[in-house]
């Protein structure tokens, strides 16, 4: 594996922990269009348009063009609910990482770094819902540094830290078209608990859900 510092988050890290999230996050906007396309219901949606337009227009041209606007702004959709999801997301705690991270207990914001530049961020905090528990959070790696075991280490050093604080395990969120990053999960340990749709109404539709994984570990004696 190339040479890499994992430290702690300094506030210089700002910037750039923003813009490896920003990236990470919008390059899965291809990936829940195909998965919103796959749906039953899009899917129904389109034929009966098609369909619709080619017996009233006696035209296959206009139902096409319907089709290819309908499929343009499920597209531009996707996008804006990620958007807001990145930015509600530098509301929640990125626009104040010292703050939800480096002075609470049992929580820390790591950065990984390669020949001083910062390629990697991971953070973790206690689970809501798991008192036992800490969840992994924030996990990103540059496109252009993956594949090199990066993701593996910072797992690794969540696990750790959760080890030292005497929790049992550690618990996180992957959305079901993040394949590789599922794979990646249950590779160095997690298991797969369970997968639920996010409650919102547009999520149900699309069938968007999420998948709870949890690695346990032996705490410190």
């Amino acid at each position: 594996m190339t040479d890499l510092k994992i430290r702690r988050y300094e506030e210089d890290d700002d910037e750039v922990v923003k813009e490896i999230f920003t990236m990470g996050m919008s390059e899965h906007v291809p990936a829940s269009f195909m998965h919103m396309l796959k749906q039953p219901l899009m899917q129904m949606l389109c034929v009966c348009l098609f369909c619709t337009l080619m017996a009233t227009s006696k035209s296959f041209l206009l139902p096409v063009l319907a089709v290819t606007l309908l499929l343009a702004g499920g597209r531009q959709m996707v996008s804006y609910l990620f958007n807001c999801y990145i930015d509600e997301s530098m509301k929640r705690d990125l626009d104040k990482i010292r703050e939800t991270y480096l002075t609470t207990p049992n929580s820390c914001f790591w950065v990984g770094e390669i020949d001083g530049r910062v390629v990697a961020t991971v953070a973790c905090l206690p689970a809501e819902k798991q008192p036992e528990c800490l969840e992994l959070k924030r996990m990103s790696v540059r496109r252009s540094h993956r594949g090199q075991g990066i993701a593996k280490a910072l797992c690794h050093t969540v696990a750790e830290f959760t080890r030292s604080r005497g929790y049992q395990g550690v618990v996180l969120y992957t959305s079901v078209v993040q394949t590789d990053a599922q794979y990646l999960y249950e590779r160095v340990g997690y298991q797969k608990m369970r997968q639920f749709v996010i409650p919102e109404f547009l999520a149900r539709i699309l069938n968007f859900s999420l998948i709870e994984y949890r690695l346990n570990v032996q705490p410190s004696s």
